[in-house]
Parts: C-alpha cells; sequence; structure tokens
C-alpha cells in the first residue's frame, strides 16, 4: 500500500528535511537540494527553504559585502547526499508551502533525502538571521527575532 504524498511530506517534514526537484523559480531546471529551516514546519503556514550552490568561488565572490556568516559551506563528507562540497547563501532563501512540497511528490518532481545534521541546520539559521537582505518578518518566523 503506498502512502500518500501528503501523509508522507506531513509525517516527515521536520527541521533540516531535504528535498531534491527543480524549482519553477530557478533558471536552470535541474534538481536542487533544499533544506527546511523552520523551527516547527508542521504547524507553520509558511516553508522557509535554504538550498546550496557548488559554484563555491561566484557565491563568494557575489557575497563580499554581505557579513562572512551568511555564507556556510557544507563539505560533501558533512552530508552524504551531495556529491561535491557547496555553499548556502543565507542571503536568500525559497519559501513555499506544504501543500506546494505535496503537489511536486504527487508529479514525481519531488525526491526526499537524508536529513540533514541539526548542527548544520542551526548555521543556516544563523546565516540568515546575518543577512542584511533577509526581512525581519522572515527572521520573526523563524523565532530569531522577536515582535516588538
Amino acid at each position: 500500500m503506498e502512502i500518500p504524498p501528503e501523509i508522507t511530506i506531513r509525517e516527515s517534514i521536520r527541521p533540516g528535511s531535504v528535498y531534491y526537484f527543480p524549482h519553477e523559480k530557478f533558471v536552470s531546471q535541474e534538481p536542487h537540494f533544499f533544506v527546511v529551516i523552520n523551527i516547527s514546519p508542521t504547524t507553520e503556514n509558511v516553508i522557509f527553504l535554504a538550498y546550496p550552490s557548488s559554484k563555491i568561488e561566484i557565491v563568494k565572490r557575489r557575497n563580499k559585502n554581505n557579513p562572512p556568516q551568511t555564507l556556510v559551506a557544507v563539505r560533501q563528507d558533512q552530508y552524504p547526499d551531495f556529491t561535491c562540497d557547496s555553499i548556502f547563501d543565507c542571503n536568500k532563501i525559497q519559501v513555499d508551502s506544504i501543500e506546494k512540497l505535496v503537489q511536486r511528490l504527487s508529479s514525481g518532481k519531488l525526491r526526499l533525502k537524508a536529513e540533514m545534521d541539526i548542527v548544520l541546520v542551526e548555521q543556516l539559521r544563523r546565516g540568515v538571521f546575518a543577512s542584511r537582505l533577509i526581512p525581519l518578518n522572515i527572521k520573526q518566523q523563524l523565532g530569531m527575532i522577536t515582535s516588538p
């Protein structure tokens, strides 16, 4: 008996869940890794996804004026599904919904990957918090800043 996509996503989503799919907002239609950085994604309306790039030097150059902690390098040996060293630009995150993840899984476009270590997820959250480009309301939703 096959588990329905909605149950698969809702039962498996947690901080550090990793999904692999092509994102419609990206120029490349190749699949990318997306890491859930929400503290409690099952109870939230939006899902915040950090995503890595294998183009480490390009990402570093593009962010030379941003705080260094907004870039989180992850070696291939730190995450089993990476085929190469990668870097997360925490100045950019994708905002999504559980429903959209369910749709992608239903259509066969999304694959679940190994969960990312919570230490790395917390590093990604700190990178988002340090970013001058991430809106305050997103930082508040991630529980990094309390409302005034």
